[in-house]
């Protein structure tokens, strides 16, 4: 798996301040995404154990409130298998930590997928908060929560699996629109 780069005390991509990846290879290809660059699986850096430590640094901080998944899209299908491991590594080492994971893949789509893939179940059983969706340039709202576009949703991924529908985190139907 490749990634481009690694965000620091990060305040826009989840609650706190957070660590993020970003991770290389995307198949949705939005129109006007804002990482186009990261559309390519074959580009950034090897993720490594040297990009690993630099996440567990931040993660060892007490002012840090977990990783968050972004790219590219972290569940895109030559990524799993390597996200899964790091997001169990994750728990294991920062149980207290939250992982929220970007992905342009709808919630019904990733039901429909995890049937076949070991890889997207344990993700999903060891994320908190899935932000979902593909971004849609003529329903996007900069008002919105952590999305780009009004047709995403904030799911809460434990309450969702459990009540098999979808709970979301954040309502962002709620905002008043432009």
């Amino acid at each position: 798996m490749k990634y481009h780069n690694i965000t620091k005390a990060d305040m826009l991509n989840g609650e706190g301040l957070r660590v993020v990846l970003w991770t290389s290879g995307c198949s949705h290809k939005c129109h006007a995404c804002q990482n186009p660059i990261t559309w390519d699986k074959n580009d950034g850096l090897e993720f490594d154990d040297s990009a690993k430590s630099e996440i567990f640094a931040e993660l060892e901080n007490d002012w840090c409130s977990g990783l968050t998944l972004s790219g590219g899209d972290p569940l895109f299908i030559d990524s799993r298998e390597e996200i899964y491991k790091l997001i169990l590594e994750v728990k294991r080492r920062y149980p207290s930590k939250t992982i929220w994971c970007y992905t342009g893949y709808t919630w019904e789509e990733l039901m429909n997928q995890v049937v076949n893939d070991r890889n997207l179940e344990g993700i999903l059983n060891n994320i908190d908060v899935l932000l979902e969706g593909r971004f849609i340039l003529h329903l996007a709202d900069e008002k919105l929560h952590y999305v780009g576009s009004s047709n995403q949703r904030i799911v809460d991924v434990k309450k969702s699996l459990k009540k098999r529908k979808i709970i979301l985190y954040i309502d962002n139907s709620k905002i008043v629109r432009k």
